[in-house]
C-alpha cells in the first residue's frame, strides 16, 4: 500500500469521509453541536479529503503527486493546529465558561481580521468536553487523525524523492 500513492490518497479520502460522517452522526443523532473550532477542524478534514480524492482520481506522477501531497499535508497541519488549540482549551479552560457566538454569526458580523482571533480565542463551548472514547475527547481523536493524514502525505512525498 505504501508504494501505491493512488491507494494512499484513496485511503485518506475515505478516512476523511468516514470521520465527517461520524461527526455528522454525533451532531444530528447524539445532539452534540459543534463549536467554532470543531467546525474549522471539519473544514480541514473536508479540504484534505477533497484534495486526496482529486489526487486519487487524477493519479499524477512526478511533481503533480508532490503538489497534491503538500496540499493534503498543509490541510492536515492546519487541522492539527486547530485541534491542538482546542485540546489546550479543554485542559486549561477559560476562567469564565460562557458560550460564545457561533461561527456563522462571527463571520457575518465581523470582518475576517476580527473574527479569526475571536474564533481561536475559544469559548466555553470549545473548552467543554462533551464526548469521550477510550478516555480521549473529540479534538484529541481529531489530532491523532490529522497526524496520521500528515504522515501518509509525508510518506508519499518521501517515496517520490527516493524514486527521483
Amino acid at each position: 500500500m505504501f508504494n501505491r500513492p493512488r491507494l494512499m490518497f484513496s485511503a485518506v479520502a475515505l478516512g476523511c469521509a468516514g470521520l465527517l460522517g461520524f461527526g455528522l452522526f454525533l451532531q444530528h443523532y447524539q445532539g452534540l453541536e459543534p463549536c467554532p473550532l470543531c467546525i474549522l477542524q471539519r473544514i480541514a478534514f473536508v479540504s484534505a479529503g477533497l484534495i486526496a480524492l482529486l489526487a486519487a482520481l487524477h493519479n499524477p506522477s512526478g511533481w503533480g503527486r508532490a503538489v497534491y501531497a503538500v496540499l493534503v499535508l498543509a490541510s492536515a497541519m492546519a487541522g492539527a493546529g486547530v485541534a491542538a488549540r482546542q485540546i489546550w482549551l479543554q485542559h486549561n479552560p477559560p476562567r469564565t465558561l460562557s458560550c460564545g457566538a457561533d461561527l456563522d454569526y462571527m463571520l457575518e458580523s465581523f470582518p475576517l481580521s476580527q473574527a479569526l482571533p475571536m474564533i481561536f480565542k475559544g469559548s466555553g463551548d470549545c473548552a467543554e468536553v462533551k464526548w469521550l472514547f477510550l478516555g480521549l475527547s473529540i479534538p484529541e481523536w481529531a489530532l491523532i487523525c490529522f497526524v496520521a493524514i500528515a504522515a501518509l502525505a509525508l510518506r508519499i512525498l518521501l517515496a517520490r524523492r527516493r524514486a527521483a
